[in-house]
């Protein structure tokens, strides 16, 4: 009869494990999400382990130790959906089709992108928001050197990739996503010329595709290379309701020779609300990465917190919305 006890808890295990798949594959919202956390899954299987007929001590230890590696499978899958879940989440309206390249926010009350910005890097007084994107990627080297740098210092960042750049190195791509950065189109071959309506949807939706299939995000962020908007992108991407991103703050780190040189002209040009344009491809970016550090380090110093462009849209939202509530 002892025979059956290794059997009847693996049984047991085994419908622990399914029964969390099911709840995570039939759809569960992102309340129940939330609540899906290792503990809480722990909890909830420990009775059901101590509710068995007792066995071996090596072969419980090897069925909790299955059971542990189980759940956090499913955990990370509910992570990974909530991930992809906020990164597609739909702009807000007054962004659709239309070109910035700041917010502005003029509440010091929390939005809820603050209020989680606060959370993911620890800080409880509101600061000065700042997004920072970087463009050209995804690149060897470069790009997995700045997301290291800011998974390190928990800051959340905005890439806009290019399409070949993303075919070439799909695993990078991923990484942008996994590790909860918002990803954008920044078309397919990067080209300045002019484009007909048919060469601008190519290049744009061919990347969205793209996109898609590598991360199941359905972007809906443009930036133009090099910053045009009169060749036929901006103008496709404004018909399929894109938000054209520019930006506030340029580090022309494709001109500087030094991390310093950097460093000042993005200070220089810091604003609550703004955008900062780095690059992490499209060459030798070694310089961006060495100023990586500095820029981050003195904008924290000033007061400035680190969000997405998405976020950075959130808060203006929210903030527009508490003015007229108050007005």
């Amino acid at each position: 009869m002892a025979d059956r006890h290794p059997f009847i808890k693996q049984h047991s295990l085994s419908w622990v494990v399914v029964v969390a798949a099911l709840t995570f594959l039939s759809g569960c919202t992102l309340s129940a999400a939330r609540s899906a956390s290792p503990r809480h899954l722990a909890s909830n299987m420990t009775p059901s382990l101590n509710q068995l007929p007792s066995s071996n001590p090596s072969e419980e230890k090897v069925l909790v130790a299955q059971s542990n590696q189980a759940y956090k499978k499913v955990v990370a899958k509910l992570a990974q959906q909530q991930k992809i879940t906020k990164l597609n989440k739909p702009i807000p309206a007054q962004f659709q089709g239309k070109t910035f390249k700041n917010v502005k926010i003029n509440n010091p009350i929390k939005t809820v992108a603050q209020e989680a910005s606060d959370k993911r890097i620890g800080q409880s007084a509101v600061g000065k928001p700042i997004a920072l994107t970087f463009d050209d990627g995804p690149w060897p080297n470069t790009t997995g050197q700045v997301l290291d740098f800011l998974k390190k210092n928990n800051v959340k960042a905005t890439f806009f990739v290019v399409g070949r750049q993303v075919q070439q190195y799909p695993q990078i791509t991923k990484r942008i996503v996994n590790e909860g950065h918002a990803i954008a189109n920044h078309t397919w071959s990067h080209q300045y010329h002019r484009y007909n309506p048919a060469g601008a949807a190519s290049e744009i939706d061919k990347t969205a595709q793209l996109i898609y299939k590598l991360t199941g995000v359905k972007t809906n962020l443009f930036r133009p290379p090099g910053g045009i908007l009169n060749n036929g992108l901006a103008a496709y991407a404004q018909q399929k309701k894109y938000a054209v991103v520019m930006w506030s703050a340029d580090s022309l780190d494709w001109r500087h020779n030094s991390s310093q040189a950097l460093r000042d002209r993005i200070l220089k040009e810091a604003s609550a609300g703004g955008i900062v344009l780095l690059h992490d491809g499209g060459g030798n970016r070694a310089k961006t990465v060495q100023a990586l550090p500095l820029i981050i380090a003195e904008l924290k110093k000033r007061g400035y917190k680190f969000v997405t462009v998405p976020e950075l849209m959130e808060m203006q939202e929210k903030d527009q919305e508490m003015m007229a509530r108050k007005g």
